[in-house]
């Protein structure tokens, strides 16, 4: 099952891919891929400003990510609009997870947060006797 959060009437989905092709692990490097897709489930329009990313490393660092927009967009959503992204994480451990929260403005000037759902990423490598690294 896909993390999915509906909050103000805006629906977060995300679904995060480990992309063992593009990880190193003996290099403290695990990539994961991530498709969102945010809907405007509710009855009022909300323009989506800014993002704030937490992203936690199973034994690793913990960082924070704040920006404008999500990858140069600052997408409005008018009710049943849906608006797709795709972006990356690169982990130094193979298992975490991301949080966070969208900041959308209303056409009025009101400003409320939108939580992005807590998703796993867990490398695992396709194949005979594949399955999460430890």
């Amino acid at each position: 099952m896909d993390p999915e959060r509906v909050t103000h009437g805006i629906r977060v989905t995300v679904r995060p891919t480990f992309l063992p092709s593009q990880s190193r692990p003996r290099d403290g490097r695990f990539l994961f891929l991530y498709d969102v897709e945010i809907e405007n489930v509710g009855e009022r329009t909300g323009t989506l400003l800014r993002r704030h990313w937490r992203i936690h490393e199973d034994g690793g660092e913990d960082s924070e990510v704040r920006g404008d927009g999500v990858i140069g967009q600052q997408p409005t959503l008018a009710p049943g609009d849906v608006h797709h992204y795709q972006s990356f994480c690169v982990l130094a451990t193979p298992s975490g997870f991301m949080e966070g929260t969208y900041t959308f403005e209303r056409p009025g000037g009101e400003l409320f947060d939108v939580e992005i759902p807590r998703f796993l990423l867990r490398a695992a490598w396709p194949g005979p006797g594949a399955g999460v690294m430890h």
